[in-house]
């Protein structure tokens, strides 16, 4: 399967990757089937790893009112972790051909050049340079991951 599915719950699920190019303007096809389930507006902001996350407004929403519930006042993790997501975060909506325009700041964080990958994660979009996704994504040591994942409850 290669597209957004809904949950029983009503929320989206984000699966499968895809490879387009950025032009030099820093515009970006988003595939037909994502479009779809993102909706009018969205939020894109530094990710994990080297990526940028694509979040469909309402999943920007939830994600906000996590942050919003961080001890920010006292905690220095805690505020230097909502300025991660925050400070670069912008909301968009997709141009007549549907890309998106990834603002000069994120394609410097994901070191976005011309070749991408936009991988569905759930809840949100991954946005990754090529080279970037190469490196962190080869799957080779998926059993050790399997291994900790169980350690922390996830069985399958």
């Amino acid at each position: 399967m290669d597209n957004p599915i809904s949950t029983e719950a009503g929320d989206v699920m984000f699966m499968s990757e895809y490879r387009h190019t950025a032009d030099t303007k820093g515009r970006l096809i988003i595939p037909a089937k994502f479009r779809e389930e993102i909706g009018e507006q969205f939020y894109l902001t530094r990710g994990l790893d080297g990526c940028l996350f694509l979040f469909p407004e309402k999943e920007w929403e939830e994600f906000e009112g996590k942050l919003r519930q961080l001890p920010v006042t006292f905690n220095k993790d805690a505020r230097q972790f909502v300025r991660f997501f925050t400070t670069g975060a912008t909301n968009g909506q997709f141009d007549k051909q549907g890309r998106i325009l990834i603002p000069q700041t994120l394609r410097e964080f994901a070191d976005i050049q011309k070749e991408v990958v936009v991988a569905g994660s759930l809840n949100k979009l991954e946005i990754w340079s090529k080279e970037r996704w190469d490196a962190a994504n080869s799957f080779d040591n998926m059993d050790n991951i399997a291994s900790n994942l169980q350690e922390l409850g996830f069985n399958f």
